[in-house]
């Protein structure tokens, strides 16, 4: 054990709020941390347990192995005002920074930098949608290679239909559980957070292969509901997206459902046909179990594409730079 511990030059940590100070990986030390406990606020359920996890390996490896964040927000930090801003009272921002952050940035990161590998482009070439849709589910729009928007917002509940989140919602939803259930408000933060999305729905569960067998065996139409949900609100923000971007080159699925789920993948993409993408079956079918390529049909005007993540890879690559004070490519 100590002598595998010898060998260890650095450690990266996936830190997942870094609010508006953070814009990208920083090597940890008093300062930085004081930070990410400043953004405790932000991230109540994240950042504390980041926190033990940085503290854990310093406490066993000393403090001249260096450490660094990687920030799940930091890629999301180039979205423009009318993205991030939610349209509320101005001051509200300047005295809180109230506004949207997005999440899965360092997947979405990888995405882009994968697709231009794959499609042999320059960074500042790329236009693409990404989904990433797990038990957290969130879309981006790429453009140029950089994020300019994205459906999560001050914390990860906002957007997609996710495993046991609820995604997008009116906000009046709350007082209205409020009194009509006498909630307190903790109680509905749990119940939008731990027993909304694919479980709320279907009553069952939260896991999407579960679902699709429960569907196929059963036909159990709360089952089908909780699938037809998910698919449309991914389909709603491809749409929303590629308006903002003004057309792309390809929609690109990531994620434990979107690199393993055929079946999602087909669904979400059904009656896109006249944005110029239709899906290949035998392609479709093929891309599962870390494999990696085009799932649209030949010919089509916007591409499809199953990429599975990395997001370990790029926090390890970010450590590497940081450590050595090396440009980052991606």
């Amino acid at each position: 054990m100590l002598r595998l511990l010898a060998d260890l030059h650095a450690v990266g940590h996936r830190v997942v709020h870094g609010g508006e100070r953070f814009t990208k990986c920083a090597l940890l030390d008093k300062d930085v941390i004081d930070g990410i406990e400043d953004m405790i606020e932000l991230a109540p359920l994240h950042n504390p347990a980041n926190l033990k996890g940085i503290l854990a390996a310093r406490e066993v490896l000393g403090a001249g192995v260096p450490q660094a964040a990687v920030f799940d927000t930091a890629f999301h930090s180039t979205m423009p005002e009318t993205a991030y801003l939610y349209a509320l009272p101005y001051q509200l921002y300047r005295r809180h920074r109230l506004r949207r952050y997005g999440f899965h940035g360092t997947s979405h990161r990888y995405i882009a930098y994968r697709y231009r590998v794959l499609t042999d482009q320059k960074k500042e070439d790329v236009d693409i949608v990404t989904l990433h849709l797990g038990n957290g589910a969130s879309a981006c729009a790429v453009k140029d290679g950089l994020s300019i928007d994205t459906s999560m917002g001050l914390t990860p509940l906002e957007g997609l239909v996710m495993g046991t989140r609820g995604g997008d919602v009116d906000p009046s939803v709350l007082e209205f559980l409020h009194h009509k259930e006498g909630l307190s408000f903790e109680e509905i933060d749990t119940l939008l957070n731990k027993q909304s999305g694919l479980l709320g729905v279907s009553g069952l569960t939260s896991d999407m292969r579960e679902l699709l067998d429960e569907e196929r065996e059963h036909g159990d139409r709360r089952a089908r509901l909780a699938i037809d949900l998910f698919c449309a609100r991914a389909r709603k923000y491809i749409g929303a997206y590629l308006a903002e971007l003004g057309g792309a080159q390809a929609v690109v699925f990531t994620g434990g459902i979107g690199e393993n789920s055929p079946a999602i993948r087909a669904r979400i993409l059904r009656g896109l046909e006249f944005l110029g993408v239709a899906v290949d079956s035998a392609r479709n079918e093929a891309m599962v179990d870390g494999k990696e390529g085009v799932i649209s049909a030949e010919g089509s005007r916007l591409k499809a594409y199953a990429i599975p993540t990395n997001e370990e890879l790029l926090i390890a690559r970010d450590t590497v730079r940081l450590i050595e004070d090396a440009p980052r490519e991606y």
